[in-house]
Formats: C-alpha cells, sequence, structure tokens
C-alpha cells in the first residue's frame, strides 16, 4: 500500500518513520527539504519536492502540520495533496484545526471522490515516537474502515467517533481536560512546597488514590526540577484553545476554568515561555506566589 505523509515535524517525523517500517511504501513531504532528506536517510521510503507530488499514486495521504492556514496551504491549490490524489483514495487530516475547516475538507474532497478523515493525536512527542497515540477521528465509517489498519501502525488506540469534525471536536474535549488538570496540578504542589511538606512524598502517596492522573505521573518530578523542555508547547496550546473557545462561543456554552487557564498560559508566554511545555503553568505559580485571578481574563 503507498502511502504519502506531509509534515515532518516533531510529531509527523516519528509516524510517517512508524508507517515505513510498518511495511508501508511511503512518500513524504516536508517545506524544509533537508528534513524530508534526513527522514530517508534515517527510514527509507522517498521525499518529493511538492504535496501533490507525495500525493501522486498514493492509496492514503496523511498530513501532520501546524493549524488551519498550514493544513489549507498543503492541501488546496494546483500543488496541494487534493491535486494529486486519485478518485477512491483516502486524506486523513493529523493536524489539530477546527472542526468547520474539516467539514470544509470533507466536502471538498468528496466532490473529488476522495474520502476524507479528521484525525487529531493525543499523546505528545512521546506518543508519537513510541507509536502509542491516541486517535481521535471523525468521518464516515466507510472511509475509517479502509484506513484504521495504516493508522494502528502509531496508535494504541483508534476511535471513530461521528461525522466530519467530531475528531477535531474530540480533541477539543481532550484539551480542556488537559488544561484543568495541569492547573489543578500546579496549584497543588505550590500548596505543597509552601505547606514545608515533601512533595515528593506527597504525590508518591496520593498518586495511588483518587488523585491520580497522567499529568501527575509523568509531569510532576520535572515541574519540580523547572523543567519544561519536553511536551506540547503552550503556544501550541494557546492555539489550541482558542478553537476551544471559539467553539464554545458558537454553541453559547460558558467555559470559566478553561478561559482562566488560557489566560495563566498567556502570562506563561509573557514569562518568554511560549516554547515550555503545558506543566509550565508551575512556573508562573512559582512567579507569582499565588494562584489568583489573571488580569487577562
Amino acid at each position: 500500500m503507498k502511502i504519502g505523509f506531509v509534515g515532518l515535524g516533531v510529531m509527523g517525523f516519528p509516524m510517517a518513520g512508524h508507517l515505513q517500517r510498518s511495511g508501508y511504501d511511503v512518500t513524504v513531504f516536508n517545506r524544509s527539504a533537508a528534513k524530508s532528506e534526513r527522514w530517508v536517510a534515517l527510514y527509507g521510503g522517498r521525499s518529493r519536492p511538492t504535496p501533490r507530488e507525495a500525493a501522486l499514486d498514493a492509496d492514503l495521504v496523511c498530513i501532520c502540520v501546524g493549524n488551519d492556514d498550514d493544513v489549507k496551504s498543503v492541501v488546496l491549490g494546483d500543488d496541494g495533496v487534493l491535486a494529486g490524489l486519485g478518485p477512491d483514495t483516502i486524506l486523513v487530516d493529523h493536524t489539530t484545526a477546527s472542526a468547520g475547516l474539516a467539514r470544509d475538507l470533507e466536502g471538498r474532497a468528496r466532490a473529488s471522490r476522495v474520502g476524507f478523515l479528521d484525525a487529531p493525536v493525543s499523546g505528545g512527542q512521546a506518543g508519537a515516537e513510541n507509536g502509542v497515540l491516541t486517535i481521535m477521528v471523525g468521518g464516515q465509517t466507510e472511509v475509517f474502515s479502509r484506513a484504521e489498519p495504516v493508522l494502528q501502525a502509531y496508535a494504541r488506540c483508534v476511535r471513530l467517533l461521528g461525522p466530519a469534525g467530531s475528531g477535531q471536536l474530540a480533541k477539543m474535549v481532550n484539551q480542556i481536560c488537559i488544561a484543568g488538570i495541569v492547573q489543578g496540578l500546579a496549584e497543588a504542589l505550590q500548596f505543597s512546597e509552601q505547606a514545608g511538606l515533601d512533595t515528593a512524598a506527597v504525590v508518591e502517596v496520593i498518586s495511588q488514590g483518587a488523585a491520580q492522573s497522567w499529568q501527575m505521573e509523568n509531569r510532576y518530578k520535572s515541574m519540580l526540577a523547572g523543567q519544561y523542555d519536553h511536551g506540547f508547547a503552550v503556544d501550541w496550546m494557546r492555539k489550541d484553545l482558542a478553537m476551544v473557545l471559539e467553539e464554545a462561543q458558537r454553541m453559547q456554552l460558558d467555559l470559566p476554568v478553561t478561559t482562566l487557564v488560557d489566560g495563566y498560559y498567556g502570562e506563561v508566554q509573557a514569562m518568554g515561555g511560549g516554547r515550555w511545555d503545558t506543566s509550565s503553568l508551575f512556573a508562573r505559580m512559582q512567579s507569582t506566589g499565588v494562584a489568583g485571578d489573571s488580569d487577562e481574563c
């Protein structure tokens, strides 16, 4: 089976590698040709100079880029993926993008007799490298059934959640949960430190009970050490939360905690932490010493 993969960032690079190592015939495109060349040197396969050429002769093309505008730039136009895909092929968008864009692309793809799935992922860079991502999918059942075996190459959970746009909406649910949990963990660590407790010992105890979470298990040590050079960047989280809040406004839904934490992430950016990972909310706590309201909210 021939696969095209467009976008070789920290997520796409290992994801495309898992496909090649699983026996698929993979052709890649990346805006930086040097990264495409590095991928080919590491995994094999081949690279092409445009998204359209990466899609030529492919049975399925995955894209994993930064935002809505990036998706449009690699999918649409004379050099876009859709221009290279033939009938009865599939386009899978792993980008965390808007639900509206997913619905628009599904319509454009259908007009070209191309199947479309919006399939944002969760699990971060480590999940991509280890092939254990969670993939939330929107689209038609028949298209999903054909694509699922391919997606399993880098996932531990793949689930169809509804029509086009459903995957992106599910990823918004994911980001709402993460924002609240990380802020709660940051406040808990700050409280423990101020109380003079052995915070590491406290976390080891409470992580065995109802307070346990993935963030607690995987981030509390690096948070206490002030290490924020891994994981999902604050700049990207704010991009995602902006889409969450826009969608919530459209639904006339109030999300007070998400709005508050989005403002806190804005303060982290102002501290120069835009590229720090999302657990850097603890750095904000330490710099202010309080968990009070953000002026930006």
